[in-house]
């Protein structure tokens, strides 16, 4: 196999904090990894702008205009982590042979992308970046990410064990991702689906360097209820048996008390009565619940809106003339310092 051209992928929301480093970093691990040989000297670095409000925009773009390897992507609003990884894969995948997406917090190894990119070289198409283990995590989060993943193997769902969105795909694996047009898009649980040949790369998550991170307990509950409605109708299966058993025992319970009042053994009292109306009262506004989170999926599908709309490609395209006017002088000055550069 020729030296692969590598695409490093990273949806960035809000990180000037933490970017900063973050470039440093993964363009000294490019650099390295060009100077060995194992990728090509076309590799880039493709920092996603996932709709951000602080200057997160601003300095991707100074980047990319010092170093030609540092490219951005700037999408028109906030899409969300999944779409914004989309992004990048679909952008990048028709000038690079494999693609690696990883996180802008550096909590995933970055010289893990050595073995992913050996992994691929000998031939397979997706590697999964896996956790070794979550000794660092909190017990709360360790315990609710190991149950997120058990329940969903429970419910048929095959994921990468203490996998997230770390991981290489080559070329075709993203081409055959892209045949995926569902708007609810769970790259954890979509990938395997492609069935290509796979490896794990393991790798110990270290500490976000800077910043807030993006996925608090809210967003997390809303990442796994999404997970598992858009992969499993297991939660309906289990409503609707609920409901059986609710009415088996209801039917029971009807022959029993029906067999006091003949024998003339009845007390009357509100207790069961309010307990019996709240319970299935309760059942049946889940069951509602459930059945319409699945229904608002396929409305949500049948509109067919675009993923994500991209507002300026620094990696396809040359820099637009709107932006070079918007950022003014700092461009020209830029551009001039790096025509000196090369000249000298």
């Amino acid at each position: 196999m020729n030296i692969p051209i590598l695409t490093i992928i990273v949806p960035c929301y809000n990180e000037q904090e933490v970017l900063g480093e973050t470039i440093e970093q993964l363009k000294a691990k490019l650099e390295q990894m060009i100077i060995g040989k194992m990728v090509s000297d076309k590799s880039k670095i493709l920092f996603v702008d996932d709709g951000s409000k602080d200057s997160t925009w601003h300095m991707i773009y100074k980047a990319s205009l010092k170093n030609e390897m540092i490219k951005g992507l700037k999408l028109s609003r906030n899409v969300g982590h999944q779409n914004a990884l989309l992004a990048g894969l679909f952008s990048a995948k028709m000038s690079s042979d494999c693609m690696v997406t990883i996180d802008a917090d550096l909590q995933d190894d970055v010289d893990a992308i050595n073995e992913m990119v050996k992994k691929y070289i000998e031939g397979y198409e997706v590697v999964y970046g896996v956790r070794s283990s979550r000794e660092s995590d909190t017990f709360f989060k360790r315990f609710t990410a190991e149950g997120f993943y058990k329940l969903m193997d429970k419910l048929g769902v095959k994921l990468v064990f203490n996998h997230a969105d770390f991981r290489l795909m080559g070329r075709r694996a993203v081409e055959e991702l892209e045949h995926f047009a569902e708007s609810n898009m769970f790259l954890r649980g979509i990938v395997p689906l492609i069935g290509f040949n796979s490896a794990n790369v393991y790798y110990e998550r270290k500490e976000r360097l800077a910043g807030e991170t993006k996925y608090p307990l809210k967003k997390m509950l809303a990442f796994a209820f999404d997970g598992i409605t858009s992969f499993s109708v297991t939660p309906i299966r289990i409503v609707m048996l609920v409901g059986c058993l609710s009415f088996i025992v209801s039917l029971i319970f009807g022959i029993y008390f029906l067999a006091l009042k003949y024998f003339g053994d009845t007390e009357l009292g509100w207790t069961s009565l309010i307990t019996s109306i709240w319970l299935i009262g309760g059942l049946q506004l889940i069951a509602l619940g459930l059945v319409g989170e699945y229904i608002g999926k396929i409305y949500k599908e049948t509109k067919r809106r675009p993923k994500f709309i991209i507002d300026v490609d620094l990696f396809n395209l040359p820099v637009p003339r709107r932006l070079v006017n918007r950022e003014g002088a700092e461009y020209e000055s830029i551009v001039e310092t790096r025509k000196l550069s090369e000249n000298n």
